[in-house]
């Protein structure tokens, strides 16, 4: 009842072979690239110099923070007496 139905031949698809009406540029191959050891090790550890001062800065904000609550809520109960 649910099983897909086949055509009894396959159908072969139409070909469409388009020709250039100019012929492409020739295309000069790309120097190889190479990258130092140095260049690697530069990038790795720039990356984690720069999470590490994320990181530290993400670890000062919340202690802003905590401390911030803190103060308020000395000083709130400090006003009520």
């Amino acid at each position: 009842m649910f099983l897909p139905k086949y055509p009894d031949s396959p159908t072969p698809p139409s070909a469409h072979v388009h020709s250039p009406a100019e012929p492409a540029p020739a295309r000069r191959p790309l120097p190889p690239v190479s990258i130092s050891a140095g260049a690697i090790a530069a990038v790795i550890t720039g990356g984690a110099v720069l999470t590490a001062l994320l990181a530290a800065v993400a670890v000062s904000a919340v202690a802003v923070a905590v401390a911030a609550v803190v103060l308020r809520s000395l000083l709130r109960e400090h006003r009520h007496r």
